[in-house]
């Protein structure tokens, strides 16, 4: 085998291992991304926690059906707290820009609404339009 040949096999190889490396690393970025900030499913948080207690309590089928309603009710809670929550603190933030918006100068409003527009495209990209409640443009 001569030498260009070689080099050629060579930089084929690597040129392989780098296309999967990206495609692996795009691939794990993108659902990562929706695994820790995309929307909660309904029931998801019951689901995890049915699933912690069986292992960790080393539950029979009949103890993890006599808890489940328990574990359901309880999930339930919690992502009505979590929806709770995330609307107190865009609430916050709202009222916090709006009392801010007298003291800025007109550049720095309009600056502080594209962070406002950048911020609920981000929402809306990660949780879905529902997610977004309409919000009162700032004076």
């Amino acid at each position: 085998m001569n030498r260009t040949l070689q080099w050629k096999l060579i930089a084929g190889f690597v040129l392989v291992f780098l296309a999967g490396a990206l495609t692996g690393g795009f691939v794990a970025g993108v659902l990562a991304r929706h695994f820790f900030f995309g929307p909660p499913h309904p029931g998801m948080v019951a689901e995890r926690m049915r699933e912690h207690l069986r292992n960790e309590l080393k539950l029979t089928p009949e103890q993890l059906t006599k808890i489940s309603p328990i574990i359901d009710k309880t999930g339930a809670q919690l992502e009505q707290i979590q929806m709770e929550t995330g609307r107190r603190v865009h609430e916050t933030f709202a009222e916090a820009h709006r009392e801010m918006s007298p003291n800025l100068t007109d550049e720095q409003r309009a600056r502080l609404e594209k962070m406002r527009q950048r911020h609920r495209r981000w929402m809306h990209h990660i949780h879905g339009p529902e997610a977004l409640a309409p919000e009162p443009h700032l004076p």
